[in-house]
């Protein structure tokens, strides 16, 4: 690998002027900057940032363990995180969990043997007995996002009961009575939340939760459109659907589409987790919106602050979603009309 010594000897400077060009810290005659810049060209020298970097006790790396980037939700949530380390000079390095704690500890693992600046963790189920208490033990900065847990760390994630009890209350109120639910990974923070959002619409207006409505789609296309595809061609179905994420929402459509059944004339369906098209299908997503730029954007702030020491006791934000009213519910309602979570 070329080293500035071989830049200095092409270029016939000293080792230090080929310092000064290359970090800006003294001024150098254009005419010597351009024999260096051109010998640098020539034989292809490129500065060694990491060995720099750990010198100066800081990487300006991040990384980020998220699970399921082939859901457009955490796709989006990725470039949201990265564009605002980027702009504060930071590099994003990122792998994916595939929601399994062994493969969670590996990533982790490799994020912290290359001296990341901090972390970002979207947590597997057990995260808080396995993988957060190692990242801690390192004096890693480390930032939750989506998911939140009971543990003194910061944390950002979207507001979740209540827009699944909105989402919930929402068909109830427009007649319907047996409403199922396509909920998500079991232990999974997220998960428990909004089907708390559910069964508590049910029980507010005073609804007997049904055990066979409740579908484990473990957040997965496939697992999803299996277990629609059950409860759809068996007796007595129910008449109004809710998927709780992308992926279940796409398993939970290919189920009903398979059957021959129509929404909303044949099933209501609402869903949590919005797509950038969802006004391109038909009919279209009535969906509880998550502001992925917020929540990405204030994961990457958090921890900004951490690394730079601007942060004290730990913060837990929630985000708010958004009720987008189209017409895979089968009703008229406006959003203004649309009902909000009481208080707890």
């Amino acid at each position: 690998m070329p080293t500035m010594d071989d830049v200095a000897r092409i270029a016939g400077v000293s080792v230090s002027t080929v310092s000064h060009v290359l970090n800006g810290t003294r001024n150098v005659n254009p005419a010597t900057r351009q024999r260096v810049d051109a010998a640098i060209l020539e034989i292809g020298y490129r500065r060694n940032v990491v060995a720099r970097s750990l010198a100066a006790g800081r990487t300006h790396t991040v990384g980020l363990s998220i699970a399921a980037l082939t859901n457009p939700y955490f796709g989006s949530l990725v470039h949201a995180v990265e564009r605002r380390l980027s702009e504060a000079g930071y590099v994003l390095i990122l792998g994916d969990s595939h929601d399994e704690p062994r493969s969670e500890r590996r990533v982790t693992d490799s994020l912290l043997d290359r001296q990341v600046d901090g972390m970002i963790l979207a947590p597997a189920a057990g995260s808080e007995f396995s993988t957060i208490p190692e990242i801690v033990r390192s004096g890693t900065p480390l930032v939750l996002i989506d998911r939140m847990l009971d543990i003194p760390c910061d944390q950002v994630g979207p507001e979740n009961d209540a827009s699944a009890y909105e989402l919930t209350t929402h068909l109830l109120d427009a007649g319907h009575r047996r409403v199922a639910i396509v909920r998500g990974i079991e232990g999974i923070s997220s998960t428990a939340e909004r089907f708390d959002g559910y069964a508590r619409a049910l029980a507010d207006r005073g609804i007997e939760l049904d055990p066979r409505l409740v579908l484990d789609g473990r957040s997965n296309v496939e697992v999803a459109e299996s277990r629609v595809r059950e409860l759809m061609a068996g007796p007595d179905r129910p008449t109004a659907l809710v998927s709780m994420n992308n992926s279940m929402t796409i398993g939970s459509l290919k189920a009903v589409r398979s059957l021959g059944l129509s929404i909303p004339e044949d099933l209501a369906f609402v869903c949590y987790d919005d797509f950038e098209w969802s006004d391109l299908f038909e009919p279209r997503l009535t969906a509880a919106a998550q502001d992925v730029q917020t929540i990405g954007r204030t994961a990457a702030d958090l921890l900004l602050g951490r690394i730079e020491g601007r942060e004290d006791a730990p913060r837990s934000i929630r985000v708010p979603t958004t009720f987008n009213h189209r017409n895979s519910c089968g009703c008229t309602a406006t959003p203004a009309d649309m009902p909000t979570a009481p208080e707890r």
